[in-house]
């Protein structure tokens, strides 16, 4: 790793994988959760600002944000307990997602996902959930969630599909 933002991109799979050793909810638990949060800022920002962004550092960063949002998948299910509509439409958000990447694959080679502001806004409603948890409404959460995260799916989906080439850090359908 020769660039401090893919080490800051590593580090939060690292961390996300010790939030499934610490009590849900808890003061370590939130500790940890918010470095992941943090460290999901501060290695794009660092890799823009030095020139060091990359296609590798797109992708370590988009695996690291899907791994931690498979750890909370597991670590809050309990605790959520959402229904079983939420449930197929996460899965199918996922498959949208899915398609979308390997759209990707098959255009350019490579897994990718790209960072529409929709999706930044979906990740930061996803981020700020396990700290709403104890002070509002779940499926009310939830279901503002699946809308932002359907609506960002199919904006990547429709991306990848409609674009020549790949620019993973595109903004929007709207903007070129």
């Amino acid at each position: 790793m020769k660039s401090i933002p893919n080490f800051i991109s590593f580090s939060r799979i690292i961390f996300s994988l010790t939030l499934i050793f610490l009590k849900p909810l808890s003061t370590a638990f939130y500790a940890v959760y918010v470095i992941c949060g943090l460290s999901d800022i501060i290695d794009g920002y660092i890799a823009r600002k030095t020139g060091r962004a990359s296609n590798f550092g797109a992708r370590l960063d988009s695996m690291a944000d899907m791994i931690m949002d498979c750890i909370l998948i597991f670590i809050l299910y309990p605790i959520v307990s959402p229904s079983v509509e939420i449930i197929i439409w996460i899965i199918l958000i996922a498959v949208v997602r899915l398609v979308s990447m390997s759209v990707a694959f098959k255009k350019y080679k490579t897994f990718a996902s790209i960072h529409t502001y929709g999706n930044k806004i979906t990740g930061v409603a996803l981020f700020m959930f396990p700290m709403l948890i104890p002070y509002a409404n779940t499926n009310v959460l939830i279901y503002i969630i699946c809308v932002m995260a359907s609506i960002s799916a199919i904006e990547e989906l429709i991306i990848q599909l409609t674009s020549s080439e790949l620019k993973v850090n595109r903004k929007s359908i709207f903007i070129k």
